[in-house]
């Protein structure tokens, strides 16, 4: 069976969703797969760490190893030790050691002596309002935090975290530094809906309510992962999406020795598309999702854009925005049965092996 490489490009559930699928292709196809990984995060958990620390934000890069996981139980359960997250201690309940943690700094004790404050409330990006240092992080977050300061490179931290997962391929960041992302959105202020403001972070480009006009990176031009390069260069396949479109999928395209990589190698390419709009993408229509490819990387041509048949509706004007890429639309039941707007992987899996295992 000839092997196959995959290059998956996104950040999040959509590229967890892409990676899981990729692996429901075994045993039909023989995969070599990486995932390439946005470098923007700068919410929860992970923005907590990159503003105390530095470095890399870690929970995009943990997802994609915790989706390539082993099947061994010892290493699914390590799997889960790394989703694992920390809930906040709540005032005045006693610790697992008999302790009690008291109120914390800063809280206001009340007339009868416990802080007002009760259950330690936790705040937007995760932490707790009583002062619990661990509320809200994820231990995988913490322990790629520590590889990379213990290993000095984010690639090397990856390949040891993957090598405790024993996973099934290979995650790579799309750059070695952190980057940031900006947006200029029409009616991020509801109260002014004509006027065109700079709104600063992938967390709030992802929750904006207004429209997205235009897109960047900061720095503009941040260095490509040599590694990644590579892979894009030796695939047989690149594949974009499902995921947030804004921040998730479109920054790849922003860093420029990653565009000519995408570019100029012989891979073939295909896209996944979402199966609902997402805050930072309302107002957009799927065709549209195809088109700011083309917006945003010219020279960009894919070869199979992959869609679900509900999502689409009406596919006449996909089919449009596929063919100005170059590319062929295929339609397969893709979404879980239940009705939300998520990928089963089991079915995009079987929608992706008749694709990837296609001879040119």
């Amino acid at each position: 069976m000839t092997t196959r490489r995959v290059v998956a490009f996104g950040g999040g559930h959509g590229l967890s969703a892409s990676l899981r699928a990729l692996r429901h292709c075994a045993p039909e196809l023989d995969l070599d797969i990486t995932a390439v990984v946005t470098v923007g995060d700068d919410g929860g958990s992970s923005g907590r760490l990159r503003a105390e620390r530095g470095g890399l934000p870690p929970g995009d890069l943990r997802q994609a190893l915790v989706a390539l996981a082993g099947d061994h139980p010892a290493t699914r359960r390590s799997a889960g030790l790394f989703q694992h997250r920390f809930a906040a201690v709540p005032v005045g309940v006693p610790r697992s050691d008999g302790t009690d943690p008291g109120p914390a700094a800063g809280d206001d004790p009340g007339p009868d002596g416990p802080a007002r404050h009760g259950a330690a409330l936790r705040g937007t990006d995760g932490a707790s309002a009583g002062g619990d240092g661990l509320a809200g992080h994820a231990v995988g977050n913490l322990v790629l935090c520590g590889l990379m300061e213990l290993l000095g490179d984010p690639v090397a931290a990856l390949e040891h975290a993957g090598a405790m997962l024993g996973a099934v391929g290979r995650v790579l960041p799309m750059s070695r530094q952190p980057v940031g992302i900006e947006a200029r959105v029409r009616g991020a202020d509801p109260a002014a809906p004509d006027e065109v403001r700079t709104v600063t972070g992938q967390h709030q480009v992802a929750v904006t309510t207004g429209r997205v006009e235009s897109l960047r990176l900061t720095p503009s031009a941040p260095p490509a992962c040599a590694e990644a390069i590579e892979a894009i260069r030796a695939a047989d396949w690149l594949i974009f999406g499902p995921g947030s479109w804004y921040t998730s999928v479109l920054p790849h395209l922003l860093v420029p020795q990653l565009a000519d990589a995408i570019v100029s190698t012989s891979a073939r390419r295909l896209v996944t598309l979402n199966l609902a709009a997402e805050k930072e993408t309302l107002g957009l229509s799927v065709a549209d999702h195809l088109a700011a490819l083309h917006w945003y990387l010219p020279e960009l041509k894919v070869d199979l854009v992959l869609a679900d048949a509900k999502a689409v509706g009406d596919p006449e004007p996909v089919e449009r925005a596929a063919e100005s890429l170059g590319a062929r639309l295929v339609l397969a039941p893709v979404a879980v049965v239940d009705g939300t707007p998520r990928h089963d992987p089991a079915a995009l899996g079987a929608a992706l092996v008749p694709v990837l295992g296609a001879d040119r």
